[in-house]
């Protein structure tokens, strides 16, 4: 067992606690058979004195852990592909852990992680819950947020992407090709990046003098299901829209659905703006004008971060915002005359 990094020895907290030294191994290594009384009580004795092992331990495990709300193909796979590369690259493994919803893991999930001890951990979260970031911390397990759809707090280590850019981007090309009546069908309204995206089309359309009509903004679940139904609404109005910036290449094939439901061609009559890049974009049909967002390089910069932070080499919070850029495909043209 590693000398903590503070003042108090473990002999002494497992005096404090009125347990053996033996259980506060067994709390400090994620064993599951010790009750969850004794496990609270030792944790909050652990952050009530600071402890926190060294970083740079030997005998570490040779993993990175990944750990995501959920398993979404399309969108996981170039997460995936990002810390394979890196963990390939270092003589490391990957293990992807599903846990949580979009905000935070399960309070189930530290247990585990602990348990395997990696030797760091890469989250697709908005943030972690002050008593998680506290245990981990204690094993000097370091993390690291890859946070294209929230806003961290200041103390979370975190890669993201330039999302009002994004927004701006997709939106002026838009506008340059002509379009004036240009909707946006942006994220889940409790995620940052929505917001910023949305921020963006909002700053585009303002520059170039053109009137924003609110019915135009709405607010989606980045799903094709959420697409395709506020593009019907949409596309269903006596003055519908000749664009749509989708918040996302999945939203974006909605889009595309619920045009060819109601007989409208695109681009002909209507151009289509997606955002990520993922792969299944160039192979839609039309293939899809889109802004990429960087998921493999913001996962590969994830997982070279957390190996930094567990040798000891990083002293600050390591805080990063990776550019996205426009690619022009097939599903943007001119509005047609009249």
């Amino acid at each position: 067992m590693a000398d903590s990094g503070g003042k108090v020895k473990l002999n002494e907290l497992a005096v404090e606690a009125g347990v053996s030294l033996s259980t506060v191994s067994k709390v400090l290594n994620g064993r599951s058979d010790v009750s969850a009384q004794t496990r609270a009580k030792v944790e909050e004795l652990l952050g009530k004195h600071g402890y926190q092992r060294r970083p740079g331990l030997p005998n570490r495990d040779t993993l990175i852990e990944l750990v995501f709300p959920e398993l979404e193909t399309a969108w996981a796979m170039e997460i995936i592909r990002g810390v394979e590369n890196v963990a390939r690259a270092n003589d490391l493994s990957v293990v992807l852990t599903e846990s949580g919803d979009r905000h935070s893991p399960s309070p189930a999930w530290i247990t585990g992680v602990l348990r395997r001890r990696p030797v760091g951990v890469v989250l697709l979260f908005a943030d972690l819950a002050a008593e998680a970031k506290a245990a981990l911390k204690s094993r000097a397990i370091p993390f690291v947020i890859i946070d294209p759809a929230g806003d961290p707090a200041p103390d979370v280590p975190a890669v993201g992407s330039a999302n009002w850019s994004g927004g701006l981007v997709a939106t002026r090309h838009l506008i340059e090709l002509g379009h004036t009546r240009i909707a946006a069908i942006t994220g889940r309204d409790d995620m940052m990046c929505s917001f910023a995206r949305v921020d963006g089309y909002r700053s585009a359309m303002n520059s170039a003098g053109l009137e924003i009509d609110e019915r135009f903004v709405r607010f989606g679940n980045f799903r094709v299901d959420g697409g395709r139904r506020i593009a019907l609404e949409l596309l269903t109005l006596p003055d519908r829209p000749t664009a749509i910036f989708a918040g996302s290449d999945l939203q974006a094939l909605g889009v595309i659905e619920a045009a060819r439901t109601l007989g409208l061609r695109v681009p002909l009559d209507l151009s289509i703006v997606g955002y990520d890049d993922l792969q299944l974009a160039q192979w839609s049909s039309p293939a899809l004008t889109t802004v990429h967002q960087p998921l493999t390089e913001m996962a590969e910069e994830a997982a070279r971060l957390v190996i930094r932070m567990s040798e000891g080499t990083l002293e600050t919070i390591p805080r990063m915002d990776l550019a996205t850029r426009l690619v022009i495909r097939d599903s943007t043209a001119a509005p047609a005359a009249g």
